[in-house]
């Protein structure tokens, strides 16, 4: 199944008309949320071991990568945390639109470093502003970056938003959050899952409910300009094998159609 699904998404993408570019001939550049990192990383070695071109990344902030993609070619795929950022470039015409399609969920964990002794249930109007010990709330950034976003809908949600809003170290994207907690320069954070999975010097205390935030969904797509041997490895994210490496990671690959 997985392999006609690859091959009917991969002969939808090839008709699509892509201009020539000053683009790299020799690889696939893929502008990607940071959260992706290690996850493409790996993918991107075995497509390119499996005979595919080489593919290279660029990992930030889904709206910094948009607002790039906005302000100059280079990119030939485009991976975001959020929809968001994806209807950006979709409204200004900058992604190939019937190559759009929902890659990937995950979900939002509180973290602490490693050695912590902090035990919180994650519930409405519980005691975060106490865990914190005069200490600050590592996210990401709330107003920019999409794993900020979500993390203060699940905190307004859970009504404790106004309690910790003035006591945040906030980053650049989610794993500058994470490095803080790492570091043990902030005693708690909000993060992916998937990041905290990657990291063995933070510990996941809580899992906040789904219900408490927008849904997190990874959108794909080409862009406007970008090179039709790019639809290949596109393709390939949806199959099997890419599939395999960002389960292990703990994201949740969402059906073909979604």
């Amino acid at each position: 199944m997985f392999r006609w699904i690859g091959a009917a998404f991969l002969s939808l993408l090839l008709t699509l008309p892509m201009p020539a570019s000053g683009q790299n001939a020799d690889r696939i550049t893929v502008f990607a949320a940071a959260s992706l990192t290690n996850s493409l990383e790996a993918i991107g070695r075995n497509y390119a071991g499996g005979g595919g071109k080489r593919v290279v990344f660029s990992f930030a902030a889904s709206m910094t990568l948009a607002k790039q993609i906005e302000a100059s070619s280079g990119a030939d795929i485009f991976i975001s945390a959020d929809e968001e950022s994806m209807d950006y470039l979709e409204q200004r015409r900058l992604i190939a639109k019937p190559t759009r399609l929902n890659l990937l969920g995950n979900s939002l964990v509180l973290v602490a470093p490693a050695d912590s002794k902090v035990q919180l249930a994650i519930a409405p109007q519980m005691k975060l502003i106490d865990a914190l010990k005069g200490g600050r709330l590592a996210m990401a950034n709330v107003d920019s970056v999409p794993a900020g976003r979500y993390g203060k809908a699940a905190l307004t949600a859970l009504g404790i938003w106004p309690t910790v809003q003035n006591r945040l170290a906030q980053g650049d994207d989610v794993r500058t959050a994470l490095a803080y907690i790492a570091r043990g320069e902030a005693p708690l954070g909000i993060v992916y899952a998937t990041d905290a999975r990657v990291e063995p010097r933070v510990k996941v205390i809580g899992t906040f409910p789904a219900s408490s935030h927008p849904p997190i969904i990874y959108p794909a797509a080409m862009t406007a300009d970008g090179k039709a041997d790019a639809a290949a490895f596109l393709a390939y994210l949806k199959g099997p094998q890419a599939r395999a490496v960002f389960e292990r990671a703990g994201f949740m690959v969402l059906p073909s159609r979604q």
